[in-house]
């Protein structure tokens, strides 16, 4: 069984920026798509980035285009999203996850998420 576990988040002033880490234990990630989900109180959960197993970045939201990128490193089978120009819409908890695709239906294993608050 993969586990990710999520780390980095916190308290950042708008403008600032913010690197979160998805460590993977049990298994291996690089067979997998990865993907970095965002949810914030009342809204949809949101894909914010996907890296194929090759690690291409796929479809980036304009949400957040130009401001965050991720990458994956298979060696230390971690993930990670380097986000800056944070704005305060940014706030949400971020989950890391895995499976077949970019699509959350097919991510079979997922993170319990890290809170990233943006706020001055």
């Amino acid at each position: 069984q993969l586990q990710l576990v999520e780390s980095g988040g916190g308290l950042v002033q708008p403008g600032g920026s913010l690197r979160l880490s998805c460590a993977a234990s049990g298994r291996t990630l690089s067979p997998y798509t990865v993907a970095w989900f965002r949810q914030a109180p009342g809204k949809e959960r949101e894909r914010v980035s996907c890296n194929s197993r090759l690690n291409y970045i796929i479809n980036l939201p304009d949400s957040v285009k130009g401001r965050f990128t991720s990458s994956r490193d298979n060696a230390k089978n971690t993930v990670f999203l380097q986000m800056s120009s944070l704005r305060p819409e940014d706030t949400a908890n971020y989950y890391c996850a895995a499976g077949s695709s970019c699509s959350s239906s097919d991510m079979n294993y997922w993170g319990k998420g890290t809170l990233v608050t943006v706020s001055s």
